[in-house]
């Protein structure tokens, strides 16, 4: 698997638990160890982008995590167009 930054990481977490997830589905749709995702859950939480459950023991993204999601998606989609013109400009 490819490096990725903690921006991606975070993004991982948060489009996993956007409809409510366990701990554990988070772990595996982030690739995570345990020890990894109990700190980007704590630090998560402390900055009001996931909140726990404890009667359904599900996280799920507060509005300050959607918007999170929301610009990172735009700033991949940003990427991404930026890569392709420049691909396209090599070629020419």
């Amino acid at each position: 698997m490819k490096y990725r930054s903690r921006t991606d990481i975070v993004a991982m977490i948060l489009e996993s638990a956007r409809t409510g997830a366990t701990k554990t589905k988070i772990m595996y749709k982030a690739y995570l160890s345990y020890a990894q995702v109990m700190e980007y859950l704590r630090v998560l939480q402390e900055n009001d982008l996931l909140t726990y459950e404890k009667g359904t023991q599900l996280y799920r993204v507060t509005e300050k995590g959607f918007k999170l999601l929301r610009i990172s998606h735009e700033l991949s989609d940003l990427a991404v167009t930026t890569n392709t013109k420049s691909l396209i400009k090599a070629s020419s």
